[in-house]
């Protein structure tokens, strides 16, 4: 039978096992019900917030307000996207009540992600927004390495893990952190307390839930809500809440499989969380499957999430096989073969992972397993790299180790992962993976680990749009 699979810039016609199942997400299961009226209900969030005061009672003239907003990574960007539609809603709500728009600053959350290029923040905010605050310079990236912008918090007493966060929201008197409540395989959902925690800290807040010590623990697979990089991310923006001495105003949507809201949020993060979770809990913990599969076929397009590369970077394209181990666990026997087609072509996108060859070649040099790797971080002249990430839209060097952690979740919970259409099938090879010409090939080979007969699930479009955690028909 033949299915349409992402690879490269686009999509191909594939030969799968017949009588393979097919789950598109947002078309085999539909989401739940979007909003009718996506402005009126963002600003009845925004009017009516969860334990928390109302703008108008925060604010004032002369008060300082961030709007933290997340990069392109995620979030969508039509015209009614929730950026889009939430803050031009919160800048009018603070003008009415006094505040001055030059005391308005809007941060982009880009993490340890590359800061986002001018005409990528006018696509993310809108035409209205950009125009009206760029050139005056009230639009800006977070940068994890000005420490003339950060305050060290110290470390949070739950977990002990070093909190660094932006010094604009640390001095400000309201920060706004517009999320979204859409299917992350770290930690469940994004939004909530890992947008600060993740996206104003860090490498050394960072390092202490990307990696190896809490993504390789047995709570972190399948994906759920309860992990301890979850409870990390809690605890770390708690712990910046009790450093400022004051609560985020957090604006969270429930998004669909196309980033059109399904419902919104806002208030207090704790508040939020648990609201916005039971709605989008209904989307992303999607109960469909009737029997555990063994063997896992999909596509990585070139162009998805961390950049134009994905699909052509061994680290990455491990990594994003390990997401999709993680979101589809539950779905998944013991030991499951993944299929996944990927142009692998060895190309690590030097301009936007610049660090990213450095630790592949460490590793064929020096590792014998993925998670060895993180020490070297510890070694490695970062330098260069922490300057093309201030000032050349480069990505961290310590982004990198937090992807070939991940990575090494393919390698642990599948008996093996075949790249099929790979143009440089010698770097998936030293990754650990097993390359072969087409779908079939790869498929026939599967069989000495999963026998004659295997279930097999076939998954169109499941990076380009925003994945869900399936689960079995019968899930508790």
């Amino acid at each position: 039978m033949k299915v349409k699979l992402e690879y490269g810039d686009g999509q191909v016609n594939v030969e799968v096992p017949e009588g393979s199942d097919v789950f598109e997400t947002g078309v085999t299961v539909k989401d739940p019900e979007g909003i009718k009226d996506v402005k009126k209900a963002t600003l009845d969030a925004i009017l009516h917030p969860f334990d928390m005061k109302p703008i108008s009672e925060q604010v004032h003239k002369g008060s300082k307000i961030t709007i933290v907003f997340p990069d392109k990574v995620k979030g969508g960007f039509q015209d009614d996207s929730h950026r889009k539609t939430s803050i031009p809603l919160i800048i009018d709500e603070c003008l009415k009540n006094g505040v001055e728009e030059k005391d308005i600053l809007l941060i982009c959350s880009n993490g340890l992600h590359r800061k986002n290029k001018p005409e990528e923040i006018r696509k993310i905010l809108g035409d209205e927004i950009f125009d009206r605050f760029y050139p005056k310079g009230q639009i800006i990236n977070h940068d994890s390495e000005d420490w003339d912008h950060l305050v060290d918090c110290g470390n949070e007493p739950k977990y002990g893990a070093k909190v660094v966060m932006n010094k604009y929201v640390y001095d400000s008197d309201v920060c706004f952190l517009i999320g979204h409540a859409q299917g992350n395989p770290y930690g469940g959902y994004s939004g909530g307390y890992k947008h600060c925690a993740t996206g104003i800290s860090n490498w050394e807040c960072i390092s202490s839930h990307h990696c190896p010590a809490v993504m390789h623990l047995p709570d972190f697979v399948p994906v759920s809500s309860h992990s301890l990089m979850r409870k990390k991310f809690d605890a770390i923006g708690e712990w910046m809440e009790h450093f400022m001495g004051k609560k985020f105003f957090c604006v969270d949507a429930v998004l669909d499989s196309f980033s059109h809201q399904i419902a919104v949020y806002a208030g207090e993060a704790h508040r939020v969380q648990e609201e916005s979770w039971k709605i989008a809990d209904k989307r992303t913990y999607v109960k469909w499957a009737k029997k555990k599969y063994d063997v896992i076929i999909f596509g990585l397009p070139n162009d998805f999430q961390y950049g134009t590369r994905q699909g052509r970077n061994p680290i990455l394209v491990e990594q994003a096989i390990s997401a999709q181990v993680i979101r589809l666990k539950r779905v998944m026997s013991e030991k499951p073969v993944i299929i996944a087609l990927a142009q692998c072509d060895g190309d690590f996108g030097d301009e936007e992972f610049p660090a990213m060859k450095d630790v592949y070649n460490y590793f064929q040099e020096h590792g014998n397993t993925l998670p060895e790797i993180e020490k070297y971080y510890d070694s490695m002249d970062t330098k260069k790299y922490i300057e093309l990430y201030r000032h050349n839209y480069a990505f961290h060097p310590y982004h990198a180790f937090s992807m070939i952690s991940c990575a090494h979740i393919a390698e642990r919970d599948c008996k093996a992962v075949y790249i099929v259409g790979a143009k440089a099938p010698g770097t998936a090879r030293e990754m650990g993976m097993k390359t072969r010409s087409t779908v079939m090939e790869a498929f026939e080979d599967a069989k000495k680990y999963v026998g004659e007969n295997p279930n097999v699930l076939v998954l169109p479009m499941t990076f380009k749009r925003p994945s869900v955690h399936l689960c079995m028909e019968d899930e508790k």
